[in-house]
C-alpha cells in the first residue's frame, strides 16, 4: 500500500466517531407510525363506542371503514416501494431485526382478527389484540432503548388484562382507546419530538 493512503491516528478517530453518530441516528425513530397508526385505532375505538350507545350503523362499521384504510395505506405502501424507490441504505442488524418483527406481528395481527371473525368473543379478541400491541410496542422500545414506549407496553397490557374480566364490548372500545393512547400515541409523539430536536441540532452543527 501506498504511504499516502494510510490513515492518520486523527482520521482514524474521525471515522469511528462518525460510524457511532450514524448508528445512533439509525436507532432514532421518527415516531409517525405510532402517532399514524395509533391516531387511526384510537378513532376506530371511540366512533364505536359511541355508535355503540346511538346505533348509528353497525356495530363494526368504523372497524370496517380502517380495516378498508389499512388495505388503501398498505397498497400506498407497495406503490411507493415499487415505483418510486429511493436511494437504498445499508441495512443495520436492528433495522433487519424489526423488519422480521414487523412480518411476525401483522401474521399474528390477521391470526387474532381471522379468529374474532370465525367466533372468538370480541372483547376476549381485543384483549388478545391489546396483548399483541404490548408485546409489539415492547420490543421496539427495548431496541431502541426508548422509554416511554417500555412503559406503554406495560401499561396496554395492563388494560388487556382488565379487558378479560368485561362483559360488554362498549366497556372493550373504552380500554382499546385509553391502551392505544398511551401505548401508542404519547410516546410517538415523544418520540417524533426528540427526532426532530436531534435533528435540528445536527443541522445546526452541519451549517456551522
Amino acid at each position: 500500500m501506498e504511504q499516502g493512503k494510510d490513515l492518520t491516528e486523527q482520521e482514524s478517530l474521525a471515522i469511528i466517531q462518525q460510524m457511532i453518530q450514524t448508528a445512533k441516528q439509525e436507532q432514532k425513530d421518527d415516531g409517525k407510525g405510532w402517532i399514524l397508526w395509533g391516531w387511526l385505532l384510537f378513532a376506530a375505538s371511540v366512533l364505536t363506542y359511541f355508535n355503540l350507545k346511538t346505533q348509528w350503523f353497525s356495530n363494526y362499521f368504523f372497524w370496517n371503514v380502517f380495516g378498508i384504510t389499512c388495505l388503501l395505506l398498505l397498497l400506498f405502501s407497495i406503490i411507493r416501494v415499487l415505483f418510486f424507490k429511493k436511494t437504498s441504505k445499508v441495512k443495520t442488524y436492528t433495522a433487519e431485526l424489526f423488519h422480521k418483527l414487523n412480518i411476525g406481528f401483522f401474521i399474528s395481527l390477521l391470526l387474532i382478527i381471522m379468529a374474532i371473525n370465525r367466533g372468538v368473543s370480541p372483547v376476549l379478541g381485543f384483549s388478545l389484540l391489546l396483548g399483541l400491541y404490548g408485546f409489539w410496542i415492547l420490543i421496539y422500545g427495548a431496541g431502541l432503548n426508548f422509554k416511554p414506549s417500555v412503559i406503554g407496553a406495560y401499561i396496554t397490557w395492563a388494560f388487556a388484562f382488565a379487558g378479560l374480566f368485561v362483559e360488554t364490548f362498549d366497556w372493550t372500545m373504552v380500554f382499546h382507546a385509553l391502551a392505544v393512547l398511551l401505548g401508542y400515541i404519547i410516546p410517538g409523539h415523544i418520540a417524533n419530538s426528540e427526532f426532530n430536536k436531534a435533528h435540528g441540532q445536527e443541522n445546526k452543527k452541519r451549517s456551522v
